[in-house]
């Protein structure tokens, strides 16, 4: 079958296990899925190592029809876009070049939009549907469920209100249809510029709701802000680790003499980051969100505003807040040890200051077993061998794993 065909391939890989969220393909390594954080090789139709001949192939056949994203990857040497398994599925592709070849990574996107019930998450981030005007952030690793969290508010709001809802994606993840709200979602490089253009453009389309894919640079953030200010709900995301990380990236993106202009906007504008980690669970049964959230109140206003010092973190105020919904990722974090959702040592390693944890843990019989053990790292796992779920599949699945 010809590589240009690449639609057999990918089926094949998602037969392999139902928690398939990642395709990978690399020179020199054979087709790849990540199943819970981890990466096993696939054969699919009997394919080995692959050469640098079958990963461009693989990639022209992804690209083809989408000549933007093709003119995109001959320009900058990296292309972002959606493809489609019609009536199947649909994923988030990142094609990039490195020594020579072409790589291509695939994030699968589900057909059907998360609830919060699905996803696990705090209850009150339902009340971020309530509100009127201001930014809300989601941060996190790439990979944290940021863009499950947001389509699963979006959808909310979109059952729930009488709004214009304008989405602005590189590229379109989740696919939204008309409930009570009316929703149009652009996807830059298909229909618009870029981010900063389609923003400045959303604040001419009167909607009620935006949603900023990412806030990349200081253009779209400055224009994300502006819509705050000026009666819209804005969501959006960056790549920070809470909420103290997430202030620091904002206000970095702008020249120091602007910082204590930029840090009264964001205390006015702000209304609740959420940051997410997810952590393995111990049944092995996938992954668990731990969630990290600051809310606007005067106290974290102030901090915004002033800026933190000894005694007036941000943590300090989460820690402090939970009257208000707030919560802070060690508490999460401790509660789901003590629940045995998660195990100790995948806590601590996803804890914010492990040393703390471990004293508040203390008296577990788990902690007692992980102080008194030797500290050796788990037997890594042979990204060679088929995770739990693929060995008890059928034969014909099992042909496509080494």
């Amino acid at each position: 079958m010809s590589l240009l065909d690449v639609a057999p391939i990918i089926e094949q890989m998602l037969l392999i296990s139902d928690n398939v969220s990642d395709l990978n393909f690399s020179c020199g390594q054979k087709p790849q899925v990540e199943i819970n954080g981890t990466l096993y090789s696939a054969t699919p139709l009997g394919m080995g190592r692959l050469t640098a001949f079958q990963t461009e192939m693989i990639a022209m056949s992804i690209l083809r029809g989408n000549p933007d994203a093709a003119l995109q990857l001959a320009k900058t040497r990296t292309s972002d876009l959606s493809y489609a398994l019609p009536g199947k599925c649909r994923f988030r592709v990142n094609i990039f070049q490195q020594r020579n070849s072409y790589s291509i990574v695939m994030r699968v996107i589900p057909h059907e939009i998360p609830s919060f019930e699905q996803l696990n998450i705090p209850t009150q981030l339902r009340d971020v549907c309530n509100i009127r005007n201001g930014i809300v952030l989601l941060t996190g690793p790439t990979g944290s469920g940021k863009s499950s969290t947001l389509a699963a508010i979006i959808d909310q709001i979109n059952e729930t209100k009488s709004y214009h809802i304008v989405t602005i994606e590189d590229p379109i993840e989740f696919l939204h249809n008309h409930k009570k709200s009316t929703i149009n979602q652009r996807e830059v490089g298909a229909d618009t510029k870029d981010f900063a253009s389609a923003l400045r453009a959303a604040l001419r389309q009167a909607p009620k709701v935006i949603l900023v894919g990412e806030m990349r640079d200081i253009e779209t953030t400055e224009i994300a802000l502006e819509a705050a200010e000026t009666g819209h709900l804005v969501l959006s995301t960056l790549h920070t680790i809470d909420a103290s990380k997430t202030i620091d990236r904002i206000i970095g993106l702008y020249p120091k003499n602007e910082e204590k202009v930029i840090r009264t906007r964001l205390a006015q504008t702000f209304r609740y980051i959420v940051s997410q980690r997810l952590i393995p669970r111990a049944d092995g049964k996938g992954r668990m969100a731990a969630v990290e959230i600051l809310k606007s109140n005067p106290r974290t206003r102030e901090y915004i505003e002033k800026g933190e010092s000894e005694g007036k973190t941000l943590l300090d105020a989460i820690r402090d807040g939970e009257i208000d919904g707030m919560q802070d990722f060690d508490g999460v974090i401790r509660q789901m040890i003590e629940d045995k959702v998660i195990t100790l040592e995948d806590g601590l390693s996803y804890a914010t200051n492990q040393n703390n944890l471990l004293l508040q843990l203390k008296g577990l019989s788990s902690t007692e077993d992980y102080l008194n053990k030797d500290r050796m790292s788990r037997p890594a796992v042979d990204v060679m061998m088929p995770p739990p779920a693929v060995m008890n599949s059928s034969s014909s699945v099992l042909d496509m794993m080494d």
